[in-house]
């Protein structure tokens, strides 16, 4: 994968992918990966170079060159003219943007063996972006989550800087040991050093890989799946409650983002406030009852569970809220458990009035 020797460089078949060389990022580290996800690069090799010559050489270059032309494989973000964003998003891509963008639906139809022109891999490229790459997009342009105006005077409460894929991306540009850095001193030869450097790399990129692939996985076998058992269940909601607030699930699924979804196309409706669902798919699993967050991401609860409930466990929980089979209540409310189905729908409509 190094840069020498020179009859490497050249090579056209397989195409040859170049990025920079130098400190790497998160998103270069995922572009080269998507892209050898693909039959047309899976034996690709790679170069790090910044030299215009030697990328010159190169099939397909990312987030180096200062280009960004489809026809010609050029996929840099660094130019100042460059504005592009994923369709109806308002990040600007970086490397791992462009390149999901321009092979997302082939990757992914390669993936999950649907056909790329089908729907569902239209709706799973959409997801995977706004879930996944959107926030990597970001991340490299320096881009911040909120609007750095409404945030100036606040604090943080502890710093969470370290637990992104970004971070751990950096992470992997530095020696990891004394003896490491020995090693490194004793490198004499600059290809030797680019070599180590390109190692380094590799697992970066192996890392954004790992996880898209798992995101993706996700999407596919489990997100995607569950939206009809969703709407199901949203539609019988009134079954539990006469004003809809209470949805019952006969099994565990990953329910937000298809709630919310229908409750916007439903928006003359009341908001669900709870949900049920059992611990486990065998008989006699026990139940659980989960506030709504206000949003997706919030940690607030539409409606927590009532304040006298909230850190109480066992029969001291059947005693304070008169229910029997009660199993705990979290401390902050936005979640609980019974022993049964009955008693975990009993507690949501005693919820409901407190």
């Amino acid at each position: 994968m190094s840069a020498s020797p020179t009859s490497k460089r050249i090579k056209t078949s397989p195409p040859l992918i170049g990025t920079h060389s130098g400190q790497f990022h998160a998103d270069e580290a995922l572009a080269v990966y998507l892209l050898r996800l693909l039959p047309t690069y899976s034996p690709s090799a790679l170069i790090r170079t910044r030299d215009p010559a030697l990328l010159s050489t190169c099939h397909t270059v990312v987030d180096v060159g200062g280009e960004y032309d489809p026809p010609a494989n050029r996929y840099d973000h660094h130019q100042r003219t460059f504005n592009t964003t994923f369709p109806s998003r308002p990040t600007k891509l970086s490397s791992a943007g462009l390149v999901f963008l321009h092979f997302g639906k082939p990757i992914i139809a390669r993936q999950t063996g649907l056909a790329e022109a089908s729907p569902e891999v239209g709706i799973l490229w959409r997801k995977v972006y706004e879930e996944f790459i959107e926030a990597l997009d970001a991340h490299d342009n320096g881009i911040a989550v909120y609007d750095p105006a409404e945030t100036r005077r606040l604090t943080k409460r502890f710093n969470d800087g370290g637990i992104g894929l970004g971070s751990l991306v950096a992470d992997l540009n530095a020696w990891d040991d004394d003896e490491e850095e020995e090693q490194r001193r004793e490198l004499s030869n600059p290809e030797q050093v680019q070599e180590a450097e390109d190692t380094r790399f590799l697992q970066a990129s192996e890392l954004m890989g790992s996880v898209f692939l798992r995101k993706l996985r996700y999407y596919h076998r489990h997100w995607w799946p569950a939206r009809q058992g969703v709407r199901e269940c949203y539609a019988r909601r009134k079954e539990n409650d006469s004003r809809g607030r209470i949805m019952v699930f006969e099994r565990g699924m990953p329910w937000k983002d298809h709630l919310y979804t229908f409750e916007a196309e439903n928006s003359s409706e009341e908001e669900v406030l709870y949900v049920l669902y059992p611990e486990g798919e065998h008989e006699g699993s026990k139940w659980r009852i989960q506030a709504v967050p206000v949003s997706k991401d919030s940690f607030e609860s539409r409606k927590a569970l009532p304040e006298a409930w909230r850190g109480v466990r066992d029969d001291e929980l059947d005693k304070v809220s008169g229910i029997e089979g009660g199993v705990f209540v979290h401390a902050s409310g936005f979640i609980g458990g019974n022993k049964t189905k009955g008693g975990a729908l009993a507690m949501a409509k005693q919820a409901l009035e407190i």
